[in-house]
């Protein structure tokens, strides 16, 4: 069985930035409401020029760039998205955008958890020796399902991508050193973007069901209980089951959801303030590129360097979460 190593990271966001002063415009809120209750200051909104696809390939480009990579030496695209320009799957598009011609490409669809579910999903082709190079990327345009007058949820999300480039490598240097993914379905309703029931004649006395779906809908409260709850519980698991000690982390690298669930789940494991690897307050909820986008971030002004040692979380609709133990081994500023 081989190892995985993480060899280069990549990020795209879009151009318009949306300030809480500038939704404050909008609806009935302020930069101080928003600030307190989540630690979001802005967030950014694809324009017309741009799409999930386009800001997919753009973070998976950077990735292969950064790694060193031809695009053709890739075996797998793995693209992480709750929010596919097309329902039939946005990852062949990409593959063709960043020219991957031999790798077989598809989405992954697990909400905020999903570029951690689809990292362990990648990684299970190269520890086998099925394939050799991927590409895992996360990414989502959350704007175009969000009730933009509805304050409670709107201050909440914004769009972007983020990617990593991963290869086999031997055993002894693996970069997944663990990893633990739940689901629970019946708490799934505290968080949703939901099928329309609109029905229309398709013969005389029968009906069929039109396309389409509603804004986001979440409960705040219940979303928030079971991060700060189940995310320290599964990082403890995880830290037990690969006998690590807290103290030995280097970064906590969370989904970037609200910063109190990032503080609440630090002072849970025991972790320094100094350690939690937060960008929320200029992307808000970017969703699947939350912990990719945070990653290319981090490594990019040389805060992770190779051989650190980083704790990630994702969590989010499903209701959905997962932990994974990483070693970064790719180029550092």
């Amino acid at each position: 069985m081989k190892g995985i190593r993480l060899c280069g990271s990549g990020a795209a966001v879009p151009r318009l930035r949306v300030s809480n002063d500038d939704l404050s415009a909008r609806v009935e809120t302020s930069d101080e409401w928003i600030r307190t209750r989540t630690g979001i200051a802005a967030r950014r909104v694809a324009d017309e020029s741009e799409s999930l696809t386009s800001l997919a390939a753009a973070a998976g480009q950077q990735a292969l760039q950064n790694a060193g990579w031809d695009a053709s030496s890739v075996d797998l695209i793995l693209l992480a998205t709750s929010s596919p320009d097309d329902l039939f799957g946005s990852a062949p598009k990409v593959q063709a955008l960043i020219g991957a011609g031999s790798a077989v490409a598809f989405d992954l669809t697990a909400a905020c958890s999903g570029f951690l579910f689809s990292l362990v999903t990648a990684a299970q082709y190269l520890r086998t020796g099925a394939m050799t190079r991927a590409l895992v990327i996360g990414a989502d345009q959350l704007s175009r399902w969000v009730d933009w007058d509805d304050r409670r949820s709107c201050v909440l999300f914004g769009d972007g991508a983020g990617a990593v480039a991963i290869e086999a490598c031997p055993a002894e240097n693996d970069g997944l050193l663990g990893f633990r993914l739940n689901s629970d379905g019946a708490r799934g309703d505290c968080l949703t973007l939901a099928q329309t029931s609109e029905r229309a004649e398709l013969l005389p006395g029968m009906s069929h069901q039109r396309g389409g779906y509603a804004p986001i809908g979440m409960n705040g409260q219940e979303v928030y209980k079971f991060a700060v709850r189940e995310v320290p519980a599964i990082l403890k698991q995880l830290l037990a089951d690969t006998n690590t000690e807290a103290a030995s982390i280097d970064w906590l690298l969370l989904h970037q959801a609200n910063q109190r669930i990032l503080d609440a789940a630090a002072e849970r494991l025991g972790i320094a303030a100094d350690k939690v690897l937060s960008n929320l307050a200029n992307y808000g909820n970017t969703s699947a590129a939350t912990i990719p986008l945070m990653l290319h971030e981090a490594v990019s002004d040389g805060r992770i360097q190779s051989g650190q040692l980083i704790a990630s979380s994702g969590f989010g609709a499903g209701l959905s979460w997962g932990a994974a133990l990483l070693r970064w081994d790719g180029p550092t500023s």
